[in-house]
């Protein structure tokens, strides 16, 4: 059954407009008044009940779908710990295919990392269409994948800002080909939150490994295959998230 994110608040009898991107996508279907379709809010606001609502188109306008929401379902995919993504910014499509894939793994939030080596620097208003393009991406992501909560993708920050603005305990690691790093299998807890940070193409420079050390991030590594830096944070993911 199709799946729809939708952004306004959602209970059984209500009858809502579409967002225009899923009102969009419900016409390219060509579904037809009385089709059957399933809508999630995503987990970013208040009021979300979670899970996700069966839903029955009413109407089809030229540019506009109205639907009446049905039965809620308190279904959650969510993976069995929180990892937030702190990943430098890659070049072209490659952060694209970053978030989309981080989603599906379950990753619980991403922050690009606007770090030494990106060959991507976004500031002010590219920086902002930029941002609102991977959450769409995200959002996307979830409509496929199955997922109801939608992970956040955090403005675009250098480490020395993201290390000054967190006090979370959760635990934190960094992909590293320094010598004496540990195994990612070895070095992360068993459960709880954690922060995995990982840098662009060149990785990381030296003075911001030496700052992620002096924050509390723990080196470790994925093997002895180098990845590509769109690649190891997601295998790192797989490993932390799935069961």
């Amino acid at each position: 059954m199709p799946r729809f994110h939708c952004p306004a608040l959602l209970a059984t009898g209500a009858e809502l407009d579409l967002p225009p991107g899923a009102a969009r996508h419900v016409q390219v279907l060509r579904l037809q008044p009385g089709d059957a379709i399933t809508l999630f809010h995503g987990g970013q606001g208040e009021g979300d009940p979670g899970g996700e609502f069966d839903a029955t188109v009413l109407r089809m306008g030229r540019s506009d779908v109205r639907v009446v929401v049905g039965a809620h379902h308190a279904t959650e995919r969510e993976a069995p710990r929180a990892v937030h993504l702190l990943a430098g910014i890659t070049a072209n499509e490659r952060m694209d295919w970053l978030v989309e894939k981080a989603t599906e793994l379950g990753v619980a939030s991403i922050t690009p990392l606007v770090a030494e080596r990106s060959v991507l620097k976004l500031k002010g208003e590219r920086a902002e269409k930029k941002i609102a393009h991977w959450q769409a991406v995200a959002v996307a992501a979830c409509e496929q994948c199955g997922r109801n909560r939608v992970p956040v993708v955090h403005g675009a920050v250098d480490l020395a800002a993201w290390v000054r603005a967190q006090t979370a305990a959760s635990q934190r690691l960094l992909l590293s080909l320094r010598a004496g790093t540990a195994p990612l299998r070895t070095a992360a807890a068993p459960s709880g939150p954690v922060v995995f940070l990982s840098g662009p193409e060149g990785g990381l420079s030296s003075a911001e490994e030496d700052l992620a050390l002096q924050h509390g991030f723990t080196p470790i590594t994925l093997g002895p295959r180098v990845l590509r830096a769109e690649t190891a944070p997601l295998a790192a993911l797989a490993a932390l998230t799935l069961v």
